[in-house]
């Protein structure tokens, strides 16, 4: 009987065992595959850092993470790499396209550049930025918007939430997403970026600043740089399922008191830097998780046209740097341009893990290059003077790499979209529109070749101007003059700081007919890289403005104070002598008194009189100082006392 119960048990026991080992193994399988899956449609994540030397003595440093989901119609799917909490958002307000990046200072686009894939999509304004693209009837955005940013204010730790306002977020028509009304945008210039929000941001990777590229993120490192962006895009698609890109861009100055001495006293040139001196640690390993982990050195075009006229060609050692370690792989830019120097790219895989990776460049001899430029350079600013009325000036000034782009023009014509908003206490005047072209006025309808305008509405809706110029490639200068009133604020809607200043969020400027997409020579490692994939796009070169700082009437909020406090002092002293008045009942206190016992002989009261009468007695000679008190006494309880 024993011998068939075994027999009877053995399949269960068989088929218990089988669904204990298949999951573990799984796991084993796809820990060995480097996290990304067996399978290709699974979930993968990669880890990829860019650098780039720039002419002002600084350093470019560009974190890319990012992340894959199949698609699922489950909504509590569970996830191995992909963040769960960015999955829910998606499906619960059906998001398409989504980005929000935190950034603090300007970039610079006269000396880190402002045509190259970085710099027309990674250079953002000062503060927040968001915008989506829903999936949802156009009757239920604006409730959905409220809700997620209010998600995302939770998930970042910022201050995301105040965009729920209709004050404060807007639907472009064309500007910014040509004719796509599911749209919603705002921005947050007074925000300020901290580690608070980069804390959540990091949360977001699979093994989060403990291992691989996100180790390399030392927290003043990063934030004592000139410029600071953190981006997150998420792009969400039934058949690709949903990708999220994470990006951090910092422009660091490299320590020059580490450096030879030579090179601290000879500020021409470049000063010497490395992976370990900028962040303060060493490349020791890769994220497990990661299917790839690289690092890209990048030659820009015109330091390579520096280079070519000295004689030097893609190596990475001449007597003017040294770039080591050697590099694994080096990318040349396709350029279907003759005569046109490319850009250099120097590949590195990180997949050492007792032998850390410290890329560094040493400069030997002075070295002058410039970045590329966008066809225009792009500038506000404001005028007139007081507190009542002034005017928005948006200035366009050609640059030297305005021919290259000239050449690429469609019909010798420079086309350039502006996008403008305008908080609703600042009362634009749009029929006071005027164009100037090197200097000249010009007719509105001459240069402008399309516009929308959306009028703000006191306390309900921002002011939108959206414009399409279109003028000959020749011209050297184009200004834009908008004239606006003041408004007046009531006291509970001023910032605790109201004598700083309001902001305008910075404009959008951007030039359709020229893009800052690249191509490398194809071979089976470029294709596998997700940033020199995102360098392949076709981006437009897009330029931010500076963020404005509009002075209002502001009131002297010293004087509520003062009036509050002297009321409330009057109030005090009235009302508490009041009650003491109404309080106090003499007569009663007077009866009290008297109903006590007086001739009750207390303690105190009766050494006060004895003392008074001998002080009396010495004084008139009756008894001497020395003399006791009780001998000239018969009183036997007097006595007993003292």
């Amino acid at each position: 009987m024993a011998v068939l119960r075994h027999s009877a048990a053995f399949p269960f026991l068989l088929l218990l065992a089988l669904l204990i080992c298949i999951p573990a193994l799984a796991y084993g399988v796809w820990l060995n595959d480097g996290g990304g899956g067996v399978e290709e449609e699974g979930e993968q994540f990669s880890e990829e850092l860019f650098l780039k030397p720039l002419p002002d003595r600084k350093v470019l440093a560009h974190f890319h993470f990012q992340s894959t989901a199949p698609p699922s119609a489950a909504i509590g799917r569970h996830h191995h790499l992909f963040p769960k909490a960015i999955a829910q958002l998606v499906q619960k307000f059906r998001i398409k396209e989504l980005e929000l990046s935190f950034t603090q200072g300007r970039w610079n686009y006269e000396s880190w550049g402002g045509s190259d894939p970085i710099s027309s999509t990674n250079a953002k304004p000062p503060g927040v930025e968001l915008w989506a693209l829903f999936d949802l009837p156009v009757m239920e955005i604006d409730a959905t918007w409220k809700d997620l940013t209010h998600s995302l204010s939770g998930l970042f730790c910022a201050s995301i939430n105040f965009l729920e306002s209709s004050t404060s977020y807007f639907a472009p028509s064309w500007a910014f997403r040509s004719n796509v009304s599911n749209l919603r945008y705002g921005a947050l210039p007074r925000e300020a970026v901290c580690t608070e929000n980069l804390t959540p941001w990091l949360k977001l990777l699979p093994c989060r600043d403990k291992a691989g590229l996100a180790s390399l993120l030392d927290r003043p490192s990063i934030y004592k740089g000139h410029y600071h962006s953190q981006r997150l895009q998420l792009t969400s698609t039934k058949s690709t399922g949903i990708v999220l890109k994470q990006t951090l861009t910092v422009v660091l100055r490299p320590d020059v008191q580490r450096n030879s001495a030579y090179s601290s006293l000879d500020k021409s040139i470049q000063p010497s830097w490395s992976i370990s001196s900028m962040f303060k640690k060493n490349v020791t390993g890769l994220c497990v998780p990661a299917k790839t982990s690289r690092i890209f050195f990048e030659l820009e075009t015109n330091m390579v046209v520096e280079l070519e006229k000295l004689g030097y060609g893609d190596s990475c050692s001449n007597s003017i740097f040294d770039l080591s370690p050697n590099p694994v792989r080096v990318f040349k830019e396709s350029n279907p341009l003759p005569g046109r120097s490319n850009s250099i790219i120097y590949e590195y895989i990180n997949y050492r893990e007792h032998e850390p990776l410290d890329l560094g460049m040493k400069w030997k001899l002075p070295f002058i290059w410039s970045c590329s430029q966008a066809p225009f350079h792009v500038s506000r600013f404001l005028m007139g003077s007081g507190n009542e009325r002034g005017s928005i000036a948006i200035s366009l000034q050609s640059t030297e790499s305005n021919k290259e782009f000239l050449a690429k023009s469609h019909g010798c014509t420079m086309q350039v979209l502006i996008f403008q908003v305008v908080p609703w206490y600042v009362k634009v005047y749009y029929h006071t529109l005027q164009v100037f072209i090197d200097g000249k006025p010009q007719s509105v309808s001459d240069v402008i070749e399309k516009i929308q305008v959306s009028p703000s509405e006191d306390k309900l809706f921002p002011g939108t101007l959206e414009l399409m110029l279109r003028y000959p490639c020749s011209v050297q200068s184009v200004a834009l003059t908008l004239e606006f009133d003041k408004g007046f604020l009531h006291i509970d809607e001023y910032p605790p700081d109201a004598n700083q200043g309001f902001d305008i969020p910075s404009a959008l400027v951007t030039f359709p007919n020229f893009h800052s997409s690249r191509s490398y020579v194809e071979d089976n490692f470029s294709i596998n890289s997700p940033l020199l994939l995102k360098f392949q796009e076709k981006n437009v070169v897009r330029s931010y403005t500076e963020a404005l700082l509009v002075p209002l009437t502001t009131p002297d909020f010293s004087m509520p104070y003062n009036v509050i406090t002297f009321t409330c002092t009057v109030l005090a002293l009235y009302f508490g002598s009041l009650l003491n008045v109404l309080r106090r009942r003499v007569g009663e206190e007077e009866r009290l008194l008297n109903s006590k016992d007086t001739t009750r002989i207390r303690l105190i009261p009766l050494l006060l009189f004895y003392s008074y009468l001998w002080l009396y007695q010495v004084f008139f000679g009756i008894i001497s100082q020395t003399d006791g008190l009780c001998p000239q006494m018969n009183n036997a309880f007097v006595c007993e006392c003292w």
